[in-house]
């Protein structure tokens, strides 16, 4: 097998996987190197954790993802604060990115609420105890499951996402004999996003009702005349992992406008304000360094401040929704390296092929989203150089790719055990059974003994709902 000189074609700069040092933004706040190279999270040592809990193993840094929450509920307090003459601000976290009972229970406890956009969702931070006066339901197409468990726990804020929903709630209420809150998923018409499958504020896609077009104010119209909806505000989501707060801003300004338009047409006054989430983080050592949430709030208040005090408007109550830059950062991924090959190139040179056990049925982002991720080795360090690489999954698929570009150790072989950073968000939830792989178990470290989230699939687990397989 060559060594770094196999990659001399290929495209040159270093893609060395940044450590915790160099890069903190990419890593748990606790993870560090030992001197014997051995990488180490929450006070564990990786490699000895994947070789007795098996592989593929998310690890969630327990004690940085309540340090994260409390930093997002930190900002947003102080920067809306009544005593800044602003109606106070507040951080819900985005339950898509990964939601289970501890992590619910923990982002909770820091003083974030919790915003859901499915019936599991809804269940699973009502059963594990959230507060549901800090619980909100978002979704373009709810069921009536959806929102009936939603009216009959109370919680704080259902997001009407089409003139349709006005209908929907008002009847689900008007059964049960409840006023629902609700808030105005607004199309604020800001391009914003990584991939225009992540943009959400654009015309031509399937969230919230539009300003532009008269939509937004023919909702808020019909909320003020359905006598079992109370109007408590408007939310604005443009995207996901955004750098930068001026798409933000722009975001605030059309929301802050338009409640602004609703009180001088209709006579609605607008009490709160969401304006979502989307913050980036680094994947790669090629991303910049995410903006903090004290620069995010600073930002958005300044903006809404500004506008409210130009259109002689009430200040409402500011929230946003951060999910993937609380957990993102605070999890990696942890795999065993298979078959490692070397494939020659057309134009040249070699890329080396290292293959490990899974891949896009617990990381779909890079096949769906062209993502870019990076990956270190856990165990150990190299001896022999460096050689470029792709680190590949084990599926039926050529664009089944971890990893599409990482400088690793020259003399990586099977059994080492591979980190991938910043695998909180959108890893666990977004997981699946291709080619009937079991999805892999979420632990968490930094919080005493290392201890299952989300217990490991196993093979029976998945057969068992196969009917054709039954006695």
């Amino acid at each position: 097998m060559p060594g770094s000189n196999g990659a001399d074609a290929l495209p040159v700069g270093s893609l060395v996987c940044p450590g915790p040092a160099e890069r903190p933004d990419l890593w748990p706040w606790s993870a560090e190197r030992r001197p014997d190279g051995a990488l180490e999270v929450g006070g564990v040592e990786m490699a000895d954790l994947a070789g007795r809990l098996g592989t593929p193993l998310f690890v969630v840094d327990l004690a940085d993802l309540a340090a994260r929450a409390r930093v997002w509920v930190s900002a947003m307090a102080e920067e809306f604060w009544d005593g800044y003459g602003m109606a106070g601000g507040d951080a819900f976290y985005a339950s898509k990115a990964f939601l289970s009972a501890e992590v619910a229970r923990l982002v909770a406890a820091e003083g974030m609420g919790i915003d859901t956009a499915s019936l599991g969702e809804l269940t699973l931070a009502l059963r594990a105890g959230v507060d549901p006066g800090r619980i909100g339901l978002h979704g373009n197409n709810k069921g009536d499951a959806e929102i009936e468990l939603a009216l009959q726990a109370g919680i704080h804020r259902i997001f009407i996402d089409s003139a349709h929903e006005v209908g929907a709630v008002e009847r689900i209420a008007a059964r049960l004999g409840v006023e629902a809150p609700v808030m105005v998923r607004l199309k604020s018409g800001v391009h914003a996003g990584g991939n225009e499958y992540i943009a959400t504020a654009h015309e031509d896609q399937k969230f919230g009702v539009s300003v532009a077009d008269g939509q937004a104010l023919d909702v808020v119209r019909r909320i003020r005349e359905a006598p079992h909806l109370r109007f408590l505000g408007l939310h604005s989501h443009i995207g996901s992992q955004i750098f930068g707060t001026a798409a933000f801003e722009e975001a605030a300004r059309v929301v802050v406008d338009f409640a602004a338009r609703i009180r001088d047409e209709l006579g609605v006054e607008t009490g709160a304000i969401d304006l979502g989430g989307g913050v980036g983080i680094a994947y790669t050592g090629q991303d910049p360094v995410p903006d903090s949430p004290a620069a995010v709030a600073r930002a958005l208040a300044g903006v809404v401040r500004e506008r409210c005090e130009s259109l002689r408007l009430p200040v409402p109550h500011v929230s946003t929704e951060p999910g993937r830059s609380v957990v993102g950062p605070a999890a990696l991924t942890l795999y065993t390296v298979g078959v490692v090959k070397d494939v020659s190139l057309p134009g040249g040179g070699v890329r080396r092929y290292v293959a490990v056990d899974g891949g896009m049925s617990d990381n779909i982002r890079p096949a769906l989203y062209g993502a870019s991720y990076t990956a270190a080795l856990a165990g150990r360090e190299g001896a022999e150089g460096l050689a470029r690489c792709r680190v590949v999954g084990k599926h039926c698929e050529s664009g089944d790719i971890v990893v599409r570009d990482v400088d690793l150790p020259a003399d990586v072989g099977a059994g080492d055990v591979i980190a991938v950073p910043a695998t909180g968000a959108y890893g666990y939830s977004m997981a699946s059974n291709y080619n009937m792989l079991t999805k892999p178990g979420v632990v968490g470290v930094g919080a005493g003994e290392p201890h299952w989230l989300v217990r490991p699939q196993g093979l029976d687990h998945l057969l068992a709902l196969d009917a054709g397989l039954e006695g």
